[in-house]
């Protein structure tokens, strides 16, 4: 397939499927009991974070490296990424015995590095971001005469991506709407081939992270619109700037793309976490974020696309405090009282007949505004949710103490 601006067919998705046999996981799909409690349809998720490689991304990547000839495998290829096509890349090119090397930025997440290393790949580092990384691998292709990889703009790459379609329609046939994050748009371009091939009715909706959506500009202005500045903990979906072939797929085949705050995406991974006990990453979680957040008002049966789980555990710790916060499962607040012996105990006796568990305490005297005698006290607490956070404070402001934020 050589690249155009032509659009990717529903024959190269089954062309791509055929050479994915043996080789990529037919994922499962699971039920979201929240999620179908919260929309009142069937609502079921797509486990691409159970994928090889720990994405979809090894489906492109895959397609891609696999319909090089022999000379251009010779030389070896060349991509960039935060980590998840890099691990793709990395194990595709392992399967075919080709060399790799692949360009992340500074800051990508150690467990992304160190399994892209582990597949085989020599790992470099350019930029801050993949729109960086990505001029340094092309520098690196003309300088060698590696064969570049594109993370998400080449027809192959999108027939691989098509191919989740395929399983989707397979797996949940009277699915209505399908829903998935989007970055550079190469996931989204393959579904929406497959899925408007074969099921034109459904609807397709993409969605990305509100600090990094360079989508619905470029949409608006029909041409792929570059952001000045953009950053987001989903970092897999932090793209500056939409594919030319992408944008064109997403332009005539995507029904509607939608933005989800980082409060959103944090509140969709807990619940992923605690309620599915599926470990995702933050870009593979938008979609269900997306649907928690009623940005987007969508048809059931609905199916959400969990892109990929490779999460870095410390930036899980960080989201998970996050999203106990935004869904108000975790209060920091400042309460003044007496500095006299039994008035702390008092205070923590009276929180937790609350049924509210105190986490964290700290101490502050030594402040203008505090009166002789009197300290003020952060405080960090674990509650209920948002109603039983409520209803700590109206208690603790009732018996008489001055509770204010911004410890």
């Amino acid at each position: 397939m050589t690249v155009s601006s032509d659009l990717v067919t529903l024959a190269d998705i089954e062309a791509a499927r055929h050479l994915l046999a043996g080789v990529t996981r037919l994922t499962p799909v699971e039920p979201s009991r929240p999620l179908t409690a919260k929309l009142g349809g069937p609502a079921w998720l797509k486990c691409e974070n159970l994928q090889r490689a720990g994405s979809f991304k090894v489906r492109g990547a895959y397609v891609r490296l696999a319909r090089l000839s022999a000379e251009e495998r010779r030389r070896g290829v060349v991509a960039a990424s935060a980590g998840n096509h890099a691990q793709g890349v990395a194990l595709a090119a392992g399967l075919l015995g080709i060399s790799s090397t692949v360009y992340m930025p500074h800051g990508a997440p150690l467990p992304k590095i160190a399994a892209t290393k582990g597949y085989g790949a020599a790992v470099e580092f350019a930029g801050s971001t993949v729109d960086e990384a990505l001029v340094a691998a092309k520098e690196f292709a003309e300088r060698t005469g590696a064969v570049f990889i594109h993370p998400f703009d080449h027809p192959d790459v999108i027939a691989g991506q098509g191919t989740v379609a395929l399983e989707i329609l397979g797996q949940v046939p009277e699915v209505k709407t399908v829903i998935t994050g989007v970055g550079g748009g190469g996931l989204i371009s393959g579904l929406a081939v497959g899925i408007k091939a074969l099921r034109p009715d459904v609807r397709v909706v993409g969605v990305q992270a509100a600090d990094a959506a360079a989508f619905p500009p470029s949409l608006a202005q029909g041409r792929p619109v570059r952001l000045d500045s953009f950053g987001t903990i989903a970092d897999g979906i932090a793209v500056g700037r939409p594919g030319d072939i992408t944008f064109e797929h997403v332009a005539k085949l995507v029904d509607d793309v939608v933005t989800v705050t980082e409060e959103d995406i944090s509140r969709a991974l807990l619940m992923l976490l605690e309620r599915g006990k599926m470990v995702v990453e933050p870009a593979g979680s938008v979609g269900v974020a997306a649907l928690l957040a009623g940005v987007v008002t969508v048809r059931t049966p609905v199916v959400a696309v969990l892109s990929g789980g490779n999460i870095d555990p410390m930036l899980m710790l960080r989201v998970i405090e996050h999203g106990l916060a935004a869904a108000g499962r975790y209060l920091t607040f400042t309460v003044r009282c007496g500095d006299r012996p039994g008035h702390l105990a008092k205070l923590l006796t009276y929180i937790a007949e609350q049924g509210a568990n105190v986490v964290d305490v700290a101490h502050r005297r030594q402040d203008s505004r505090l009166q002789l005698g009197e300290v003020e006290l952060a405080l960090s607490v674990e509650t209920r949710g948002s109603e039983h956070s409520d209803r700590l404070l109206t208690a603790l402001r009732t018996a008489g103490y001055t509770v204010t934020f911004g410890v």
